[in-house]
Formats: C-alpha cells, sequence, structure tokens
C-alpha cells in the first residue's frame, strides 16, 4: 500500500521526531501509560467507585451520536473535536468523585467554572450519573438535526429504568441523577462563551497573489465558521503555542526546490494510483454526504476502541476526556495556521503551473474532493496526530485494534461500487499514518503538509499533556 512514498520514512516520524528550528519543540515519546501510574498511586477511597462499573453506557451514547453525526441534513462545520471534548469532560466530571486517584479539571481548563460537589459521605451510582451527564450535553450540543431529541429521551429513559431498578435504592438514583444533569449544565453553559467570532463578518478574500489559496468555486466569502475558528478558546491554555511548522518558501520556477517537487509528487501519485491506494483515500475521505465529515469519524474510532479494549468506566471518562481535548485543542491549531499561512492547495499549483490549460473540461483533478480551505497544515494529519498521542499516552503504544467505520457502506473506486471494510492496526500511530497519507493519495494536500499537520497534532497533544493533570499527585 506504501509504495512510492516512503513509508518507513513516515511512520519514524510519528515513533521519533527531533525539531531543530528555535521555533520548534521537541516531541518527548508519550508519559508512561495510564496502568503503569495507577499501580504507583494510592487508589483507597469510599463507597463504591467507578471503576467497579464497565463502560456500557459510554457505548451507548457514543451509539447515539454517531448516525446523529453521520450524512448530517446540516452541516456541523468543524464541530466534531469540540463535541467530542465537551461530551467527555461532562462525563469524567460526572464520574471523577469516585475516582480517588483522579481529580476534577477545574482550575486547570481554559475558563472552566467550578463544578458541582457531591453530598459527603452519600453513596452515587456512578452509571446513572454518567448517564444524565451524556444525556443533557448530547441533547444540548447536537443540535443540527431534529432527530437529537428523540433519540436522547429514548436512551435516557430506558438507561434510567436499568439503573433504577439495579441500584433499589430511590434516594441514591435521584441523587446520582441530578448530579450528572448538574454537571452538564455547568459544561454546555461553559461552552457556550468559546466562540466569539460567531459575530464577526465573514472573511473576504483580495490577495490574488501565486501560491496564496483561492477556493475551487472562485467565492472569496469565508463563512466566519471556517475563517475564524482558530480564534475559539482552546481547552487547554497555550496547548497551540510554538507547534507550528513553517510552509516550504514558495517558488514555482525552480523544479527542484522543496516547494515545486512538493506538488510535483502529488501530480506524479495521481497518475499512478493503485487501487489500495484509492481505497485508502476513500476511506479516510469522510465526505459530508454518506459519511462522517470534518474529523466525526474519529469518535466512531474511539467508540470502536471502547468496544474492543473493554476498559472500565473510570479509564474510558479519562481517555474520553483527554482525547476529546486534545482534537478539539488540535482543530483550533490546525484551522489558525492554515488562514494564517493560505498555503494554495494542490489543484491550483498543477492546473497553473505543471498541466495548464484555460479549458475546465481538461483541468486536473484530485481523486477525492478538495475542501474549501488552504493546504497547510493537513487538517486530518494534524487531528490524527493529536488523537495518536493521546491514545498512546493511556492504553500504549502496542495496541491492535480494528477500525470498520465505513465496513459495508459502498463507495465508487473505478466506477464501481466496492465495500471499504476494515483496516487493522497495532498502534495509534499506524492509524495516523494512513490517515495522513490517504490526502496525498487523494490529491488534496502535499506530503510537507500532512508530515507538518501530524507533527503539529502530536506537539498540541504534549502540550496539553504537560500542562493538565488527571491524576492526583
Amino acid at each position: 500500500m506504501y509504495s512510492h512514498l516512503n513509508q518507513k520514512l513516515m511512520v519514524m516520524l510519528f515513533m521519533i521526531i527531533t525539531i531543530t528550528s528555535c521555533q520548534k519543540k521537541e516531541i518527548s515519546a508519550p508519559p508512561e501509560t495510564i496502568n503503569a501510574r495507577m499501580a504507583k498511586t494510592d487508589t483507597r477511597g469510599h463507597l463504591k467507585q467507578t471503576k467497579t462499573f464497565s463502560s456500557d453506557v459510554v457505548k451507548k451514547w457514543l451509539a447515539v451520536q454517531l448516525p446523529l453525526l453521520y450524512s448530517p441534513p446540516v452541516s456541523y462545520g468543524v464541530n466534531p473535536g469540540r463535541y467530542m471534548a465537551y461530551s467527555g469532560i461532562a462525563l469524567y466530571e460526572a464520574v471523577v468523585p469516585g475516582m480517588p486517584a483522579y481529580q476534577s479539571l477545574y482550575g486547570q481548563l481554559n475558563e472552566m467554572p467550578e463544578m458541582p460537589q457531591t453530598e459527603p459521605g452519600k453513596a452515587y451510582h456512578w452509571p446513572t450519573s454518567a448517564n444524565a451527564a451524556l444525556a443533557e450535553i448530547t441533547r444540548k450540543l447536537f443540535t443540527f438535526t431534529p432527530a437529537t431529541n428523540d433519540a436522547v429521551q429514548k436512551l435516557e429513559t430506558e438507561l434510567n429504568q436499568v439503573y433504577e431498578a439495579e441500584i433499589g435504592d430511590e434516594s441514591i438514583f435521584e441523587r446520582s441523577k441530578a448530579f450528572g444533569k448538574a454537571v452538564a449544565d455547568k459544561i454546555f453553559t461553559w461552552s457556550t462563551t468559546d466562540h466569539p467570532w460567531t459575530t464577526w463578518a465573514p472573511l473576504v478574500l483580495t490577495d490574488h497573489s501565486s501560491g496564496k489559496w483561492w477556493p475551487e468555486n472562485n467565492n472569496p466569502v469565508i463563512p466566519n465558521g471556517l475563517a475564524y475558528w482558530g480564534n475559539t478558546r482552546t481547552m487547554v491554555a497555550g496547548s497551540i503555542d510554538n507547534v507550528t511548522s513553517e510552509p516550504y518558501p514558495y517558488n514555482d520556477v525552480d523544479k527542484n526546490s522543496a516547494y515545486y517537487k512538493d506538488y510535483q509528487e502529488v501530480y506524479d501519485i495521481s497518475k499512478n494510483l493503485t487501487w489500495e491506494q484509492k481505497r485508502l483515500a476513500k476511506y479516510y475521505d469522510d465526505p459530508a454526504v454518506k459519511g462522517y465529515p470534518a474529523g466525526s469519524s474519529y469518535i466512531s474510532v474511539f467508540k470502536q476502541l471502547l468496544e474492543q479494549l473493554n476498559p472500565t468506566l473510570e479509564i474510558t471518562a479519562f481517555a474520553y476526556a483527554k482525547t476529546g481535548i486534545s482534537l478539539m485543542d488540535a482543530t483550533i491549531g490546525s484551522m489558525k495556521a492554515k488562514y494564517h499561512f493560505m498555503q494554495e492547495r494542490p489543484f491550483q499549483f498543477i492546473r497553473r503551473v505543471i498541466e495548464p490549460s484555460t479549458d475546465p473540461t481538461t483541468w486536473w483533478k484530485p481523486f477525492i474532493p478538495t475542501p474549501p480551505y488552504a493546504d497547510f497544515p493537513a487538517n486530518h494529519a494534524t487531528f490524527s496526530g493529536a488523537f495518536a498521542y493521546a491514545l498512546t499516552s493511556i492504553f500504549g503504544d502496542n495496541v491492535h485494534f480494528t477500525n470498520s467505520t465505513y465496513k459495508g457502506l459502498p463507495a465508487m473506486i473505478d466506477g464501481n461500487p466496492v465495500d471499504l471494510g476494515s483496516y487493522s492496526y497495532n498502534s495509534f500511530y499506524e492509524l495516523a499514518h494512513d490517515i495522513a497519507i490517504s490526502r496525498v493519495y487523494g490529491g488534496i494536500h502535499t506530503r510537507h503538509a500532512v508530515e507538518e499537520g501530524t507533527k503539529q497534532g502530536m506537539r498540541t497533544a504534549q502540550n496539553i499533556d504537560s500542562k493538565v493533570r488527571f491524576l492526583k499527585d
């Protein structure tokens, strides 16, 4: 699958990255995994702890969220990381009082409000708290489709009936439910203050200079939800500081320049795509129609990880929050960099320099559609780098799992409908590699954009790791 693309180099980039620029921060190995750290941590507590419960409640809520995210009736923009972050934090805060080794994220996350407190010495049923929190945060965040309310009400009621019977004590049930809802209410109110740009006017492009991005539809008006996403409040202050690399210097004359060769490679690959390369490009295309757009496929992967690894509710809440925070801040950093550099997409350089034509019917076309924003850094590469780093820091770097997000869902390759099937991996960085390089196969990003995007995502997640403490000292 990785012919023509020096796969060994790409894998090495994900595992050992040395940065020499004064603006680039060295990426260390992820911290020791949670299992190793927990062995050294006093986990004594009182009453029934979160770790004694399965993660079934979370799996069920993810099973509600995913159909809402698939092929949405109305675009939800680049919100998936944001949905995952606030859902994960709501879950974590709703069950962390039953996790003696862990602490609240209040005081650590950007402008996060103080959380409701449990009643000292009183028993709580943590799946009930989790159910209430995830129901409320899903109801309030997933407002882009009318299917949300019915789906939320159905599962919330179903699980409440099961948990109330299981507990056998109405006071514990009601107390647990009220606590989870109170947490979610606080988290949602906090979420409404993270995007001041919603009242800003759209961005109007004016720079037609060679090398600058211009939309393929030739419309210079860019909605504020794309143009200013990089101004969203990050979950962690400073998480996107000093994470961004520089694009290659523009050069459309010297065929031996790094800039020219970067685009030439995309063109050369496009002329010799193998069937497997096309399949990979289609798999991680994540289209808005019949797909999980804008990074929501990472939520699908997370759900599958829970099903395959089957962690406890404690580890699940930790992983959900940490991975969501990393994905959200990586999204913000990537969009901020894109609209700073405004680097052209491959279709622009190829049509203007490598294979020029004034006839639109003969223009070079990428294998998958080009998204409506600039090239550098590659969004999915940045997302996948952060996603992989966060999960590796929790579960380790030797984890076998299978991604079946698009199994059974047909796609067209060479004019034929095919089942995209599944991909199996032995580490989260293998997944990140496939996601990043698929964008080069698809013809929508250069190698430099995906390599540096992956590094940026990893640096972002590392910054978060260095600033946020889930475990008590």
